[in-house]
């Protein structure tokens, strides 16, 4: 089987793509791959380092004033010609999109060529690319109800991220002595992201001065370059307190908390949702469409999770809601079995399977 996988931009479409491409070779070793994306983005330097065959297309978000956009649209024509000489050199079985400007361009040359097309929606409102390609694509797979309720149903799987399976297929590693934390004690964890939040790491600066007077120890995530400055303002911290740049294995230390602090992008919430646990979310301000805040009401209208709007979050505040989930067990016994229950944790084997059946085998 050849497969075209077009994903661009931004981790949130690209890091799901790779999940149920690993997935699928090791199912099958002799699949061929080919990744299509931006010539500038992460995933032009992040997919080549790990071994895949990889295309990139010259494309421009639909912002700006009606000129831009009008430039945007003539440079995503010629993308889509562009895409068509791939595929026609590649000849793929099918081609699969998870978003981002150059997965539009792949998918809809493939559309036009009568390959087989799937595309995977990661978020709660549908993006722009995804509402370009709705009425040409073979079959879709869509990660929250909102977003099902919006595509046709005859085609739509309720499926799930695969970034959710992966997380449940890890076994755990130790992270007591890594991180020099107590194992009887109730672990919070605030991360915002891989590269952190310069907004919240002012205000967690207050927040760690009354969190390490606490019974429940906090693991904070500052971002590689706003360590060292976090660091100075925040001065010497008890040992209740725990202060790094970065997790290089976000799932086991998920996996060992009892609350995560965190954005609510759409993988975070698969892996969350996967694993069963209390959030408190603080949705990212800057994404398309605000499309952050509405994976957050997901879970919070589920009984899942907390959120705080960034606009609204002080010390005080977030403080306050740690406190009234980790002081009552029934409180957050229930927000784990919530979550648990909008996990998709066979996403990644149901994608596979859908695409079998889609090519026949």
């Amino acid at each position: 089987m050849k497969v075209i996988i077009g994903a661009g931009g931004t981790g949130g479409h690209l890091y799901p793509a790779l999940a149920l491409v690993e997935y699928m070779k090791r199912k099958d070793p002799t699949m061929e791959f080919l990744f299509v994306g931006t010539t500038d983005r992460l995933e032009s330097n992040i997919v080549p380092k790990l071994g895949y065959e990889y295309a990139g297309l010259h494309v421009k978000g639909m912002v700006g004033n009606p000129l831009q956009k009008a430039l945007a649209g003539c440079i995503f024509i010629k993308s889509v010609f562009h895409a068509r000489k791939i595929i026609k050199a590649f000849k793929p079985d099918i081609v699969i999109g998870f978003g981002g400007y150059p997965s539009a361009s792949v998918v809809k040359a493939a559309s036009m060529l009568k390959i087989k097309t799937l595309i995977h929606e990661q978020n709660s409102i549908i993006g722009l690319t995804n509402k370009i390609l709705v009425t040409s694509v073979d079959t879709i797979v869509c990660c929250y109800q909102k977003a099902y309720q919006n595509f046709p149903k005859e085609k739509t799987y309720l499926y799930g991220n695969p970034r959710a399976s992966v997380v449940v297929s890890q076994t755990p590693t130790d992270i007591y002595q890594e991180y020099d934390l107590d194992k009887h004690k109730k672990l919070v964890v605030v991360v915002m992201g891989s590269l952190g939040s310069e907004s919240i790491n002012e205000i967690m600066i207050t927040a760690l001065q009354q969190l390490q007077k606490k019974e429940y120890q906090v693991l904070y995530v500052t971002g590689k370059q706003h360590f060292d400055t976090m660091k100075a303002a925040v001065g010497k911290l008890r040992n209740s307190v725990r202060l790094v740049p970065y997790i290089d294995d976000m799932p086991s230390v998920m996996a060992h908390a009892d609350i995560i602090v965190s954005r609510a992008g759409a993988s975070t919430i698969a892996e969350i949702t996967a694993i069963g646990l209390a959030s408190i979310l603080i949705p990212s301000p800057f994404v398309a469409a605000n499309h952050q805040e509405y994976n957050a009401m997901e879970l919070v209208d589920n009984e899942a999770a907390i959120m705080i709007l960034e606009k609204e979050l002080t010390s005080q505040l977030l403080i306050e809601k740690i406190d009234t989930i980790l002081q009552n067990e029934i409180v957050l016994e229930s927000m784990r079995r919530n979550a648990k229950s909008l996990g998709k944790p066979n996403a990644i084997n149901d994608m596979y399977q859908l695409i079998l059946r889609m090519l026949g085998e």
